[in-house]
């Protein structure tokens, strides 16, 4: 009787930790909120002045589009790693980790005296951006299945709020008045050091910013967020139960501490090799899910997105003769409509219509937005376009990822979106070139022959509302 007592607590407290309170999921959802929020601040505040910094060492401009292609390469390569690791140790260890190393890379880009420190800073930045998959992960540990387009939804309204405020933190730290402020003011703290100097910089104050706002997100990320990870959570509570038993073990205590739990991490290899694939294609077959069909959408959303950020500002400056401060103006309302969709309306959205059908209708209008920026003859009529895209966007990439992951299996979530951060990436990395060579040759074709290739998108949105197997995880469960 002892044994049978001992034996059910660890499960029942497992199964009351996979159900968790409405309260204290909200209160996780919370603080993984803030902290992608915080941490794309200053994301955001670097991203804008990157291009005129590497102007200071006289870097062409392909090498300037190399900072920013180098950042999504290195995601690419270590997401799937980080996403992995986090399935084994945890969580909050692998967002710590990310957020800390965020700090160092402003830092970097602080100081920087040379275009090699500049593209240490971004190599360094995309080593360390393990955070978003993970923050994913956590979510999708944190909610139920029909619930998860809801708090995805959430990472894509921290993009929107991090990329409004961010960019508009780095003009007004850049701004002549705010660096005679800050030298003024590190005169007096330190006269003697080398901040007076650095903070007079168009780029070394918003990199010191930058970096304190990761130190934020970091100091939130160990006092407020919780450990949501399925085998980890298990793995407290079965210690907890011990405690409270004075250590008695038995023979059930073991089952809770699974051998594929305490066995070394399981090896996937590089996304360049061809076992990579294999082991995709394998898992796929497993479940009978889109694994690899949603995973290649996700690049191709990905990658859309991204060669629009190359050749918007110069279709719009040569054709409608807008300022960078107009621009400007046009993505800070991009940037609105995904915190007003993805933050607000995604939840009744997701009560009235499927996930499925939700994607679908995202993939159009992106393509529809896309194309329509190429005929833009008037200011409305590319704000008109624009707003179709970001709608559009908004919609499918918090659909998507709730869709991913649910190909994965409770103790491979992170691992399913860390890889599907570095397909992202990889589609980030690839736009922007696309987006600049289509504009060199036919500036309009730039948008033309990219909403062409989403035409993909679309299929495979409708394939899979079709088939209706969105939850392939499940699907393999019970058969």
């Amino acid at each position: 009787m002892a044994k049978s007592s001992r034996s059910k607590k660890p499960s029942e407290s497992s199964q009351a930790s996979s159900e968790a309170s409405p309260k204290a999921s909200k209160r996780t959802l919370g603080a993984i909120f803030l902290v992608v929020v915080i941490d794309l601040m200053g994301f955001g505040i670097v991203l804008p002045l990157l291009p005129f910094f590497a102007q200071e060492f006289a870097a062409s401009p392909w090498v300037t589009g190399a900072l920013f292609s180098v950042f999504s390469f290195m995601q690419l390569i270590f997401s799937p790693l980080w996403g992995r690791l986090s399935d084994r140790v945890g969580r909050r260890p692998i967002m710590m980790m990310s957020t800390f190393g965020a700090v160092l890379a402003y830092l970097l880009f602080a100081f920087s005296t040379s275009l090699a420190m500049l593209f240490a800073s971004r190599i360094l930045a995309g080593m360390m951006g393990g955070n978003i998959s993970t923050a994913q992960a956590a979510i999708s540990d944190s909610t139920p299945a029909d619930q998860r387009a809801a708090g995805m939804g959430l990472i894509g309204a921290a993009f929107g709020i991090g990329f409004v405020l961010g960019p508009a933190m780095a003009s007004g730290l850049a701004s002549p008045g705010v660096l005679e402020w800050a030298s003024q003011l590190a005169t007096q703290w330190a006269p003697d050091s080398f901040l007076p100097a650095l903070v007079s910089t168009p780029f070394g104050l918003p990199g010191i910013v930058a970096a304190l706002m990761s130190a934020i997100s970091f100091v939130w990320v160990v006092w407020a967020l919780p450990e949501t990870a399925p085998s980890k959570v298990a793995a407290m509570e079965v210690a907890a139960h011990d405690v409270a038993t004075e250590g008695v073990a038995t023979e059930d205590s073991s089952k809770t501490h699974s051998p594929e739990n305490d066995s070394p991490m399981r090896a996937r290899p590089s996304v360049f090799s061809p076992r990579f694939w294999r082991q995709l294609v394998d898992q796929q077959r497993q479940t009978g899910g889109f694994l690899i069909p949603l995973l290649i959408t996700y690049l191709l959303l990905s990658f859309g997105e991204a060669s629009l950020y190359a050749a918007f500002p110069l279709l719009a400056e040569a054709k409608l003769g807008l300022a960078p401060q107009d621009v400007g103006i046009q993505f800070f309302y991009i940037g609105m409509i995904a915190v007003i969709v993805q933050g607000g309306l995604i939840r009744p959205l997701t009560k009235r219509f499927r996930e499925e059908s939700l994607f679908l209708v995202g993939n159009i209008l992106m393509v529809i937005g896309l194309a329509a920026i190429a005929w833009s003859a008037t200011i409305l009529h590319l704000t008109l376009a624009l707003g179709l895209l970001a709608l559009g966007k908004s919609l499918n990439t918090p659909m998507i990822t709730s869709l991913i992951s649910k190909q994965a299996r409770a103790d491979q979530v992170g691992e399913i979106m860390g890889t599907a951060q570095g397909f992202s990436g990889l589609g980030r990395m690839l736009g922007p070139t696309w987006g600049g060579l289509f504009y060199g040759w036919i500036p309009e074709s730039a948008f033309v022959a990219t909403s062409l290739v989403l035409l993909s998108t679309i299929g495979v949105a409708w394939g899979i509302r079709q088939t209706g197997q969105s939850t392939a995880s499940e699907l393999g469960q019970s058969q």
